[in-house]
């Protein structure tokens, strides 16, 4: 049963980027067109499609205690929110509050669908 915790848990992490990816459209909509904006909608478009990635594997493998699954959703939802503590978080270009949000929600999916594939 802890495996579809984990999964609700990405499914969670996946709607909170698909809201940060909006909101990296919306900032880069305010800049003046260039390389600058060019990256900022490059950015919003990875968040998506991250989110979008992250929300299918935990539907349809996650939620099934797929070992693929694990592995997939360990390694995308890490190298996103790896480089998102690194580069917005550490430096404080964002409050803790609400930042950690994401990250927090990807430490427990790890932790729960790890203790549904280790049973």
């Amino acid at each position: 049963m802890a495996y579809k915790v984990g999964a609700a848990l990405y499914l969670l992490w996946g709607v909170l980027h698909v809201k940060a990816a909006i909101a990296t459209y919306q900032l880069g909509a305010t800049l003046d067109p260039g390389l600058v904006q060019g990256r900022v909608y490059q950015d919003a478009w990875n968040l998506l499609f991250f989110a979008i990635s992250v929300s299918l594997i935990a539907i349809v493998l996650n939620w099934k205690n797929s070992r693929l699954g694990f592995w997939l959703n360990l390694g995308i939802a890490s190298v996103s929110d790896l480089g998102f503590i690194s580069h917005i978080l550490v430096p404080g270009n964002l409050p803790l509050i609400p930042g950690v949000a994401g990250p927090v929600l990807w430490l427990f999916a790890v932790v729960f669908t790890a203790i549904g594939i280790r049973r």
